[in-house]
C-alpha cells in the first residue's frame, strides 16, 4: 500500500490531509521555504505519531514536525517535494499542575498562550514570553530551544524543560517524562531535543518547570544617549537589582521612529527622546520586597552620571502595557516600512556596543545609507540586528548575503553567535559549516547519524542534507 494511503487509514480524516487541504503547510512564515508534501499527519496520541515515523521510515519518506510556524529560519517545511508534515496540533493537552514541584506536564501541541491562560490562578506562570505566544507551539519552543524577553532571568526553553516524551526516527518511544532537576543516570538526553528542530525525533509531550507569579513588578522605561550608555547603566542595575530583574531590553531611536510610523496609537511617552532606549522590569514574589526604591535609586544615579537623559517608572499596569508595547512593536514597524533583512547574533553583553558600532560601519560600506535598527536583550547580550534599505530603494540587490556573511563573523570573531535564539532552519546551515569549528559539526554529524541513520527526520535542517 502507498505510504499517502496507509496513513490515510491509520490516522482517519481528521489526521491526514492531502492535496488542496494540505496547502497551508507548505511554507515557512516568511515564505522563503518550503515544497509541496506528500500530505499533513496530524496524529492525536503519541502511539500515533510513533506509527506515523514508523510508516515513513519502512518507505524512506522524510517527516518534517511542525509546530506553530513562527519560526524564523525554514525548519519546519519541506527542503524537497514529497515529505510528510508532521503537525502535533490535535496533541494540546494540559495536565495537572503540582504546585509543591513548581511544575506541569504538557502536550506539544500546547499554544503558549493557552498555556498561560491555564496556569492563571495557580499561582504559577510559564516564565517564557515572546511575540509569537498566540501560534507557538511547545514543542517547536523546545525543537528551537526559543528565547524571550525574560531569558535573562529564567533561561531559555531548554532551561525550562525536566523531562520529555520523544518518538526517535525508528518509531521507539523514549519516556524521559523525569519531574526532577537533578538527574544525573548518564548523558543528558532531554537537553540532545532542545534545540535539534525535530532532526533527532518528535517531541510528543514535556513536564515543565513553573515560577512563582511576581506579587510587586516594577517597570521602567528610559532614554539614554546611546548604546554605550545603556551597557555601562545595565551593569549597575545588575549589581543592584541583581535577582530581581526579569527583563533588560533595549532599542534604538530608529527603531523608535519606523514604529511610531507605521503602529497606530504608538508614542513615546517620554519628554526627552536618546540614541538608545532601556525597558528595565524587576519583580519579586514577595510584596515586602522595595523594587521602586532599587530601580529608582539606579535611575538617579544615571541621570546623575548622564547616562540617562529620561526616564519613567510605569505608575500603572496600562502604561506598564504602553511600554512593553513600545518594544514589542519593534518589528512590525520595520516590516511595515518595507523590505528588511533580519539577523538574530548574540555576543557577550559587555561587548554589544562595540558590536553595533563595528556592524554599523560594515553594513555602511558595504550598502551605503542601509538602516540599521538593533533591538533586543541586553541582559544576555541578544542582538536582533535588522537592516531596511536606504531611503528610496526597494531592496538590498547584491549586498544581502555579503552583510549576513559579514555580520555572523563579527559575532563569531566577538566569542558570540550568529543564530542566537532562532536557531539554524534551513537558512543558517551555510553559516554554521563556514564558521564554526569542524570537530564541532563533526560532533552534531555524528549524533545525527547514531539517532537517525537513514536521514528521514527533517534533512537539510540544522546540517546540509547529504
Amino acid at each position: 500500500m502507498d505510504t499517502d494511503l496507509r496513513l490515510a487509514e491509520l490516522l482517519g480524516p481528521k489526521g491526514w490531509l492531502a492535496g488542496a487541504d494540505a496547502g497551508p503547510w507548505w511554507r515557512d512564515w516568511l515564505n522563503r521555504y518550503g515544497e509541496e508534501p506528500l500530505g499533513v499527519a496530524r496524529p492525536a496520541t503519541t502511539a500515533e505519531v510513533a506509527a506515523v515515523i514508523a510508516v515513513c521510515g519502512k518507505a524512506r519518506v522524510v517527516v518534517v514536525p511542525r509546530g506553530g510556524n513562527t519560526g524564523l529560519c525554514g525548519a519546519a517545511v519541506l527542503g524537497r517535494p514529497g515529505g510528510v508534515i508532521l503537525s502535533l496540533a490535535r496533541m494540546a493537552a494540559v495536565g495537572d499542575v503540582d504546585a509543591a514541584s513548581a511544575s506541569v506536564t504538557v502536550e506539544a501541541g500546547v499554544v503558549l498562550a493557552a498555556l498561560h491562560a491555564r496556569l492563571e490562578g495557580t499561582g504559577l506562570q510559564f516564565p517564557l514570553r515572546l511575540g509569537a505566544e498566540g501560534s507557538a507551539q511547545v514543542g517547536g519552543l523546545i525543537g528551537t530551544n526559543a528565547g524571550g524577553s525574560h531569558a535573562f532571568r529564567h533561561g531559555m526553553m531548554g532551561d525550562l524543560v525536566l523531562g520529555l516524551e520523544v518518538v526517535l526516527p525508528d518509531g521507539t518511544v523514549w519516556d524521559g517524562m523525569r519531574a526532577v532537576q537533578k538527574d544525573n543516570a548518564g548523558y543528558q538526553l532531554r537537553r540532545l531535543f532542545c534545540g535539534a528542530e525535530g532532526t533527532l525525533g518528535v517531541v510528543t509531550r514535556a513536564v515543565l518547570r513553573l515560577a512563582p507569579v511576581p506579587a510587586r513588578r516594577t517597570t521602567a522605561l528610559l532614554a539614554l544617549p546611546g548604546i554605550a550608555e545603556a551597557v555601562v547603566f545595565g551593569t549597575r542595575l545588575r549589581a543592584e537589582a541583581g535577582e530581581f530583574l526579569t527583563s533588560l531590553e533595549f532599542f534604538s531611536e530608529i527603531g523608535v521612529e519606523l514604529a511610531e510610523r507605521h503602529v497606530p496609537g504608538l508614542a513615546l511617552p517620554l519628554e526627552s527622546r536618546g540614541g538608545a532606549y532601556l525597558l528595565v522590569e524587576a519583580a519579586s514574589g514577595s510584596a515586602r520586597v522595595p523594587l521602586d526604591d532599587i530601580v529608582g535609586a539606579v535611575l538617579e544615579w544615571g541621570m546623575e552620571a548622564g547616562l540617562v537623559l529620561d526616564g519613567a517608572i510605569a505608575a500603572s499596569e496600562a502604561q506598564r502595557a504602553a511600554f512593553w508595547r513600545l518594544r514589542e512593536e519593534q518589528p512590525e514597524g520595520q516590516r511595515l516600512e518595507g523590505a528588511q533583512l533580519k539577523h538574530d547574533i548574540s555576543v557577550p553583553p559587555g561587548r554589544i556596543a562595540e558590536f553595533i558600532a563595528a556592524g554599523g560601519a560594515i553594513c555602511e560600506a558595504l550598502l551605503p545609507g542601509a538602516r540599521v535598527n538593533p533591538f533586543g536583550h541586553l541582559g544576555d547580550g541578544n542582538i536582533h540586528y535588522n537592516l531596511s534599505p536606504p531611503v528610496g530603494a526597494a531592496g538590498f540587490g547584491d549586498a544581502a548575503g555579503e552583510i549576513g556573511l559579514a555580520v555572523a563573523r563579527l559575532a563569531s570573531g566577538m566569542g558570540g553567535s550568529f543564530a542566537a535564539e532562532h536557531g539554524l532552519g534551513r537558512a543558517k546551515t551555510g553559516l554554521a559549516d563556514a564558521l564554526r569549528p569542524a570537530a564541532e559539526r563533526g560532533l552534531m554529524r555524528a549524533v545525527k547519524a547514531a539517532l537517525d541513520p537513514e536521514g528521514i527526520m527533517n534533512p537539510g535542517v540544522v546540517l546540509a542534507a547529504r
